[in-house]
């Protein structure tokens, strides 16, 4: 018994070679689906074709075509996965414990006597630089997040990420991490990108790692991950966010691409498109991860198909190692969902069509 959401073929959607199937893979696989699942129909739309795009709801065991959803499915989910109206009568999911200690342990936080209100004033010393108008647009900087100054406030922040960390078994990391049998470090070669990586510069490597060394205290992005029962986990911002701000480093597992053409995870990002197609690699944020994961690249447009992306994804040369980063766009205010494009700059995937 396979466990988990059911598709009809149980073959996931992959961007990167959905379109490459054989027509005669699409047909075998279908006739071994009309074999098993004769008389599931969608839910939606009534028709039992496209047994392939069927996805079977976890308690009800009714069927759903993946494009007839709201939003629209890319793939099957990893874990289980439950229709609109079992998922509203379903219990919440419950909440990491807000206590101190707890939290302090689960995110290794490292304490420190140090205010963080230093810091925000240091960094809004540097942002109130005199210049005009003409430059400042020139050397546009990136910003490092501000955190919530209440540190009550900041613990609800962290429980929120440990709780949706906790229920999809993944640890807290803000690193990137490369394991034995996986892409080693030195596979991270920026050089290898094929139409060359632009580089972080001096002053934003320094906002990049101020970042870092504020979450090692606690000090985490304003950021709540809250439960929707039709997109799963998102993020809210907690409080207004300047455009240009490093909201996170999307981190995790250092693959090759390769070894990941196949995987069920969907969540998986771009790290280096590399010439050399065997040299690619990507995140896998499914064992090990931080907020960036649960941060929605896919359903990025309204109804009527604006755009909703208020953060942008970008890889860069950071001291010799390709990094990705989601940084504002644009300012963003308190309780905005966050979105960008999956895409980044490939427009592969069309994210146009998941609302």
């Amino acid at each position: 018994m396979v466990s988990g959401p059911r598709a009809v073929a149980r073959r996931r959607t992959q961007a990167t070679n959905s379109t490459k199937a054989s027509s005669r893979e699409r047909s075998k696989s279908k006739r071994e689906v009309d074999n098993d699942y004769d008389d599931t129909k969608c839910e939606e739309c009534g028709s039992g074709d496209f047994g392939s795009e069927l996805l079977l709801c976890d308690q009800c065991d009714r069927g759903f075509h993946l494009f007839c959803l709201r939003p629209i499915l890319a793939s099957v989910p990893i874990g289980s996965w439950f229709c609109r109206s079992c998922s509203t009568n379903r219990k919440t999911i419950s909440r990491f414990p807000l206590v101190q200690t707890k939290i302090v342990d689960f995110f290794r936080i490292q304490r420190s006597s140090q205010p963080s209100r230093e810091v925000c004033e240091d960094t809004g010393k540097k942002r109130r630089r005199k210049s005009s108008l003409v430059a400042s647009k020139k050397k546009r900087r990136l910003l490092p997040y501000s955190p919530s100054e209440d540190p009550a406030r900041r613990l609800e922040q962290m429980a929120s990420l440990a709780t949706a960390l906790t229920a999809t078994k993944a640890d807290f990391s803000n690193e990137l991490t490369y394991i034995h049998g996986m892409a080693p470090r030195s596979a991270n070669c920026p050089a290898y990108e094929k139409d060359g990586m632009q580089v972080l510069s001096r002053e934003d490597t320094e906002a990049l790692n101020l970042c870092k060394s504020m979450m090692k205290r606690g000090e985490c992005p304003p950021l709540m991950v809250v439960f929707d029962p039709v997109e799963g986990f998102t993020v809210e911002a907690d409080k207004c966010i300047k455009d240009l701000t490093i909201i996170t480093e999307y981190v995790g597992d250092v693959d090759y691409l390769e070894s990941r053409e196949n995987d069920d995870g969907d969540s998986i990002m771009t790290l280096i498109s590399a010439a050399n197609s065997s040299k690619s690699l990507v995140i896998c944020p499914d064992k090990r991860s931080n907020i960036a994961r649960f941060i929605n690249g896919i359903n990025n447009h309204t109804i009527e198909g604006r755009k909703k992306q208020n953060l942008k994804c970008v890889r860069y040369d950071v001291d010799g190692e390709a990094r990705v980063l989601l940084v504002a766009n644009r300012d963003i205010a308190k309780g905005e969902r966050l979105y960008y494009d999956y895409n980044a700059y490939e427009h592969e995937y069309p994210t146009q069509h998941f609302v």
